[in-house]
């Protein structure tokens, strides 16, 4: 993952909550439904439907940014370059990097082993 993927989901996450903030702080249409059975405060039941006001704005922003940013995160996670693998890869690239141990020769099969100097043998007696 790059820095910039990291920046985007953190703008991401702090748009989300501006989003929530400015939708829980906005005036419902429903609210004023009262004031239409003899408030005399609203001309109609569900209250004025004037021009959008600052609060309105901002939310339609934010969600424009906010769906942006969902398009942008979503290619980034399906077009990732092949040198930003996971942990398996990184571990295969340094096993293909790193020379192999060295290994002492075999010892041919058909020749046999020389007999310990003392005369004893490997052989376990049955018992």
């Amino acid at each position: 993952m790059s820095i910039w993927t990291n920046v985007f989901i953190v703008v991401h996450v702090v748009i989300a909550l501006a989003i929530i903030g400015l939708v829980l702080l906005q005036h419902g249409k429903g609210a004023d439904m009262g004031s239409g059975f003899g408030g005399g405060a609203s001309g109609s039941l569900f209250g004025a439907t004037g021009s959008a006001n600052f609060l309105s704005r901002a939310t339609a922003v934010l969600a424009t940014i906010f769906f942006a940013l969902s398009l942008t995160l979503a290619y980034l996670a399906t077009h990732r370059t092949p040198d930003g693998g996971g942990v398996m890869d990184a571990v295969r690239q340094q096993q293909k990097a790193a020379p192999a141990p060295a290994q002492k020769p075999a010892a041919a099969p058909d020749k046999p082993a020389a007999p310990p100097a003392d005369g004893s043998t490997d052989k376990a007696v049955p018992q």
